[in-house]
């Protein structure tokens, strides 16, 4: 039987589009402040037409944005490559293996979720130091690395051991290796989980502030958040130039989400059917 059109699912159609307004309000006046024609300001947050790109234009030659978005590139391709090798390896043998010691190893691994990012944040900082790293950009990639290997171990760990076996004892018969197997059968299985992986840590990569301003303090290297909050200091009074670098700030990882939002539901969708 169908389902029958009723008052509680009007109610909730108007609950989320009521939501979907909530969200996109705040983006609509990010666009139409960066976007507004000079000579019809009348307010702050005032929204004109037609639209201009001048405020862009001025924005993107009077903040250095074009360097901090490629330093953020940077930092988030190398990072989130390393996070997909290094975890999805990690996480093979953790599920595959029924040893005691792989068992251990997760729950090792498991514990780095329970500790607080700010206790570390002095011996860290004097271990980036010492390897003469403060400064550049690697120093950002070792921390989003490292940070992010407890969770992503997890998510993978837990996406191995629901997939079939099957595939792998077949390659195994047929004198594949254990490289190999991992290669060409389980990592493209765990294709879903990858790419919430990537997203997520594309997202969490790109916009934080706080690692590279402690890191990169000092050095020409700036990221495109480090470089918003500088041009805010000297530019606070304009909002139209402020929203147009903001703007151009989150424009490449906003594409990207966009475009790849999709993998992040059926991420999510594979886990809960496991």
């Amino acid at each position: 039987m169908m389902n029958r059109y009723t008052w509680r699912t009007f109610l909730l159609e108007l609950g989320m589009i009521a939501a979907a307004l909530l969200f996109t309000t705040p983006f609509v006046v990010l666009v139409g402040v960066a976007l507004r024609n000079p000579d019809g300001q009348r307010g702050p947050l005032d929204l004109t037409w037609p639209p201009t790109f001048e405020h862009l234009a001025t924005a993107w030659q009077t903040s250095a944005m074009g360097s901090a978005l490629v330093n953020s590139a940077a930092i988030t391709l190398v990072s989130v490559a390393l996070i997909v090798v290094v975890a999805s390896t990690a996480a093979y043998p953790l599920a595959r293996y029924a040893q005691r010691w792989s068992r251990g190893v997760f729950y090792f691994f498991l514990s780095g979720m329970l500790l607080a990012g700010q206790a570390a944040m002095l011996p860290l900082y004097t271990f980036i130091r010492d390897l003469g790293l403060v400064g550049s950009l690697w120093s950002v990639v070792l921390i989003h690395v490292g940070g992010s290997m407890p969770f992503c171990i997890f998510l993978y760990t837990f996406f191995i051991r629901e997939s079939p076996r099957d595939y792998e004892e077949a390659a195994i018969i047929d004198g594949c290796s254990s490289s190999r197997v991992f290669v060409t059968v389980v990592f493209p299985l765990v294709r879903p989980i990858t790419g919430t992986i990537v997203i997520l840590q594309a997202l969490g990569t790109w916009n934080d502030f706080f690692t590279p301003l402690l890191y990169l303090s000092g050095s020409d290297n700036k990221t495109a958040p480090l470089t918003l909050y500088n041009y805010v200091g000297e530019y606070g009074a304009d909002w139209s130039l402020v929203f147009s670098a903001l703007l151009l700030s989150i424009f490449p990882i906003l594409i990207l989400y966009f475009v790849a939002q999709k993998y992040i539901i059926r991420g999510f969708a594979s886990g809960l059917k496991g």
